[in-house]
C-alpha cells in the first residue's frame, strides 16, 4: 500500500465503524471501497518530468590559434610570373582556406598543361608546417618547415628518377601580391640551385 494512503485510511476507519454499527456490511463496504479509491487516486504519484541535463559547450574552432593563418597571406585569387619576366603569366592559382580554417589549399594550373594541388597545415603537436603536393604527372612532395621572421619556409625530400633530392622552399608577401622561391640540392643540402623564383598578382580576368 503507498505510504501516503494507510495514514488516511486509518483515519477515516473509525468513522466508518462508528457508522457500521447502526449499519449493516453491506451498506457500509461500498463506501469503504469508493473512499480507499478516492484516496488511493488523490494520493497517487504524479508522473516527473523528464530531467534536464545541461548540454555540454561547443568547442572552440580548432584552427583559430594565430599558428594556423600564418599562411593567409598566400590566400588568393593570383596569376603566377616568373620573377625575371613580371609581365607574362606562367600559371594560375587559386590559394583558399578550407576545412574550418585548418587548411590551406592550393590549385596551381600553368599555361603548359601541369596540373598540381598543394594542402598546407599546422601541426599543433609537433609546432610545425607541413605541405603535400601532388600533380597531375604523378609527382609527390612533402616539405616541412616553420613561420620565421615574416616568411614561411619548408624543406624536404623527393626522389626524381630514382635518385635523393633536397627541396627548400620560402614564400613571403610582397607589396601587392607574394613570392615563391624555390631551390634544390643534389648533394644532400651542401650546395644550393635556383629552381624557380614566381610572383603572385591579383587574377586578372
Amino acid at each position: 500500500m503507498h505510504a501516503d494512503v494507510l495514514p488516511k485510511f486509518r483515519a477515516a476507519w473509525p468513522f466508518f465503524k462508528r457508522r457500521g454499527r447502526n449499519m449493516n456490511h453491506s451498506s457500509v463496504w461500498p463506501k469503504v471501497i469508493l473512499l480507499f479509491t478516492l484516496i488511493l487516486c488523490t494520493t497517487a504519484e504524479r508522473p516527473q518530468p523528464p530531467k534536464v541535463f545541461p548540454t555540454e559547450s561547443q568547442p572552440s574552432t580548432p584552427c583559430s590559434a594565430p599558428e594556423f593563418h600564418q599562411f593567409d597571406f598566400w590566400l588568393g585569387d593570383w596569376d603566377a610570373f616568373d620573377a625575371d619576366n613580371p609581365t607574362t603569366p606562367v600559371a594560375r592559382a587559386k590559394v583558399v582556406s578550407i576545412l574550418d580554417g585548418c587548411v590551406v589549399h592550393e590549385d596551381y594550373q600553368d599555361i603548359k598543361g601541369s596540373h598540381g594541388e598543394s594542402f598546407s597545415i599546422y601541426d599543433a603537436s609537433r609546432k610545425v608546417w607541413h605541405q603535400t603536393w601532388v600533380t597531375n604527372r604523378g609527382r609527390l612532395l612533402t616539405i616541412e618547415g616553420s613561420f620565421q621572421n615574416g616568411e614561411m619556409f619548408m624543406t624536404g625530400v623527393d626522389y626524381p628518377n630514382g635518385k635523393e633530392r633536397h627541396i627548400r622552399g620560402t614564400w613571403k608577401p610582397i607589396p601587392g601580391g607574394a613570392s615563391e622561391i624555390a631551390a634544390t640540392s643534389t648533394d644532400s643540402a651542401r650546395t644550393w640551385a635556383p629552381w624557380f623564383d614566381l610572383v603572385f598578382r591579383p587574377h586578372k580576368p
